[in-house]
């Protein structure tokens, strides 16, 4: 659905769209192969990351709410897509978005504190020629004052996973061999936001650590990552209630990799 061919071993083969990038110069920011590997092994980490998508407090105590998310993935340039000294561009601009059902629960206030919890999870599914599976979860602490403000901590994890014909084969009309790639990324997030009514716009900040592991079919090579992303990550976004509806969207970003906007709509009960 969301990852393919990252390898460092196939045939060069450049898509036509991107013939003249490949033939002109490098752009400032390039730095050399392994680089580029490392990049598109992160990102597709960073694309299934867990953000709040809801304010500091998620739901009125006692309650939760469930529904889907869709985080878009915005397309890779051709520059971002090259690899093999520039000779070789990846297929990654395969979905726009991972559909990923979500729910969330707010436990009765214990004090002043508001304590939560939430999981998403999407099946393996095969799509565009992939089978995926992400599991991501969630717990925070939120204090909400009478006047408006809220303040929280939340920690998060997810876990992916993907099976597929990520690399292509050596020869073209060779037979197919599945490749396996996983990421992982977890993070604590500070959160501040502003109960107006219905509507509770927010903020957070925090830090994201990913981790993956490539494994190519073709010759059992295994693609290191020496640049594993763990740096800020934030959002801006607002969630609304309208009677048992429960929306929220927000701008989220892992700087110099992701710069994405994310939808989620649900029931609240």
């Amino acid at each position: 659905m969301i990852l393919l061919a990252l390898a460092s071993h196939a045939l060069a083969a450049i898509d036509p769209e991107c013939q003249a990038i490949a033939d002109g110069p490098a752009p400032e920011w390039y730095v050399d192969d392994q680089h580029q590997q490392d990049f598109l092994l992160n990102y597709f980490a960073l694309v299934t990351t867990l953000s709040p998508l809801h304010g500091p407090v998620p739901a009125e105590p006692g309650h939760g709410s469930i529904g889907l998310e869709l985080s878009i993935i915005p397309s890779l340039s051709c520059d971002r897509r090259l690899v093999l000294a520039r000779s070789k561009t990846e297929d990654t601009n395969k979905a726009p978005v991972v559909p990923r059902p979500r729910v969330l629960f707010a436990f009765p206030k214990l004090g002043p504190v508001v304590f939560y919890a939430g999981a998403a999870y999407v099946p393996p599914l095969t799509v565009f020629g992939t089978r995926n599976v992400i599991a991501s979860g969630e717990v925070g602490a939120s204090v909400p004052l009478d006047s408006g403000p809220q303040f929280g901590l939340r920690y998060h994890y997810t876990l992916m996973k993907s099976v597929a014909e990520i690399a292509t084969p050596f020869e073209e009309g060779a037979d197919a061999v599945l490749d396996f790639y996983s990421g992982s990324t977890f993070g604590v997030d500070a959160m501040l936001g502003w109960e107006l009514g219905a509507v509770t716009p927010y903020l957070s900040a925090g830090f994201t650590d990913a981790s993956t592991f490539f494994y190519i079919g073709d010759d059992g090579v295994v693609s290191n990552n020496l640049t594993p992303y763990a740096g800020f990550a934030g959002s801006a976004g607002v969630q609304a209630h309208f009677g048992r509806l429960d929306l929220a969207g927000e701008f989220y970003t892992a700087p110099g990799y992701l710069y994405t906007g994310r939808l989620r709509a649900g029931f609240i009960f």
